[in-house]
């Protein structure tokens, strides 16, 4: 989908991670999230309070990108534990499993995806009822 303005795309400062990110205490779960219509990415700030975390799981269908942007954690994967530190950029491609892990003063991160599909109605497949046939 496109914008439907006919206006010229312009780049545009979204927010300061920093200033989100130092919040004190810092709110658990997203941050912030990309949210301007016709975009083709999706993105979060995500914050994990002190030794909270992601439980092991694999995304199927996309290659996502994580940015640690505060705090420490450890990776999860099939190549044994990752430590994550600030500015730590990692990639995760679909299909490996992996979980996250926030240390003693929490951990922040940008993910960043191309944007899942809405989701589409189809219309059912009209058959005969069992008994016409």
């Amino acid at each position: 989908m496109t914008p439907t303005s006919d206006a010229e795309p312009t780049p545009q400062v979204l927010c300061d991670v920093h200033q989100l990110t130092g919040l004190v205490p810092t709110p658990a779960g997203v941050l912030w999230k990309l949210a301007e219509g016709g975009r083709q990415l999706d993105a979060n700030l995500v914050h994990l309070p002190p030794r909270q975390g992601v439980e092991t799981h694999a995304e199927t269908e996309l290659d996502v990108l994580l940015l640690v942007v505060a705090g420490t954690g450890t990776l999860g994967g099939a190549e044994g534990p990752e430590p994550l530190t600030a500015g730590a950029l990692i990639w995760l491609p679909r299909g490996c499993v992996r979980s996250i892990t926030a240390h003693a003063e929490g951990l922040s991160y940008l993910t960043v995806h191309l944007r899942r599909p809405g989701i589409r109605i189809r219309p059912s497949v009209d058959r005969a009822p069992s008994h016409a046939r």
